[in-house]
């Protein structure tokens, strides 16, 4: 299901409801039920979100998180607690210390399982899904399923059911939409051209690949633009202050990748450029929805490369609606100087 879909509802409610019929007796270092999140922030919203919905109900939770002091989550969760939420690599270390035992643990929820995956953790997750009880339930959330998660679903889930919210289809009427045709190599030369506009104010390049966001970005910085980049290979401190300093316009251009840009809602971004196209037609909608929220005009441009084609026509497919081109650099060894406009749809 996609990012606000109400997850976090549908996982909290039942665990909620199991374990006030439990009763508040609890075995100390132990969890009743635990949530893995990717990131701070998520685990911080996930127990947000919980004592909200627990209000008045008796049930304890704890947070145990990377960044932040070892010995106050150690004395948080040396008396057991019924709901713990965490991220992968602090939680692994408290385990291994013997700080925590997972043992009890009747119910384990892998939120935003693509994540976790794009910043490495599936390793640590597999130790932890081991280390809890043998007769647990799993549920695994993920706004996407590349293959490896689908193995991680095998795996770790026993007869699942996989429940499907459809995609988000459409996108916001405020946001003009367009496509220029550009060989790979000639793509750094026209977004650099673009980026030479003052019109683009606050920009977002999307990137499909971690290695793609930091090469666009170093080509960006060697033709005199400052950028900020983040995705998953970045630290949590790192991708925070790229966020921060694109939020408070230090930098106009923040390059990304699909998953490390869920849930950026930063107002105001003029522009979304997809410098290539997802492999999932369905995240060019997430994409640009990052500009023309609020009811404010936004922009959003795709470089192509021919063998990008079939992927554009799964994005065209999804939206319903023809990508107009705004140029076709692909009959010109210099996009600069000979920009060749065509009305029709290149074919290769």
């Amino acid at each position: 299901a996609q990012t606000g879909s109400g997850k976090t509802a549908a996982f909290a409610l039942p665990i909620l409801s199991k374990i006030i019929a439990l009763g508040t007796k609890r075995r100390p270092k132990t969890a009743r039920a635990l949530i893995l999140a990717p990131t701070r922030e998520l685990a911080v919203q996930i127990e947000d979100t919980i004592k909200i919905l627990a209000k008045g109900a008796h049930v304890s939770t704890a947070l145990v998180l990377g960044g932040v002091s070892r010995f106050s989550q150690v004395k948080k969760v040396a008396p057991g607690v019924d709901i713990l939420i965490a991220t992968p690599g602090r939680l692994t270390d408290l385990v291994r210390e013997g700080d925590l035992v997972l043992a009890d643990t009747k119910w384990l929820v892998l939120d935003e399982g693509d994540r976790m995956l794009d910043m490495g953790f599936i390793n640590d997750v597999k130790r932890i899904a081991k280390a809890t009880a043998p007769d647990r339930q799993t549920v695994l959330f993920s706004a996407t399923m590349p293959n490896e998660i689908a193995e991680l679903a095998k795996g770790l889930l026993k007869n699942p059911i996989r429940v499907e919210v459809a995609p988000q289809s459409t996108a916001a009427a405020e946001i003009v939409q367009g496509v220029v045709f550009a060989r790979t190599k000639q793509k750094r030369q026209v977004l650099s051209t673009m980026l030479a506009d003052e019109a683009m104010k606050s920009v977002i390049i999307f990137s499909r690949t971690k290695h793609g966001a930091d090469r666009v970005t170093k080509d960006l910085e060697r033709d005199g633009f400052k950028a900020a980049v983040i995705h998953g290979n970045k630290s949590q401190n790192a991708r925070q202050k790229a966020l921060n300093d694109f939020r408070d316009g230090s930098v106009r251009i923040l390059v990304a990748t699909d998953i490390a840009a869920r849930g950026i809602d930063v107002p105001g971004i003029s522009h979304v450029v997809n410098f290539d196209l997802p492999d999932e037609a369905e995240s060019y909608v997430h994409r640009i929805g990052r500009t023309g929220r609020n009811g404010m005009d936004g922009i959003a441009i795709t470089l192509c490369d021919p063998s990008e084609n079939s992927k554009l026509r799964q994005v065209e497919r999804i939206i319903r609606t023809k990508l107009p081109i705004v140029a076709d650099h692909l009959g010109s060894p210099d996009p600069l100087r000979n920009p060749a406009e065509k009305n029709e749809r290149f074919e290769p």
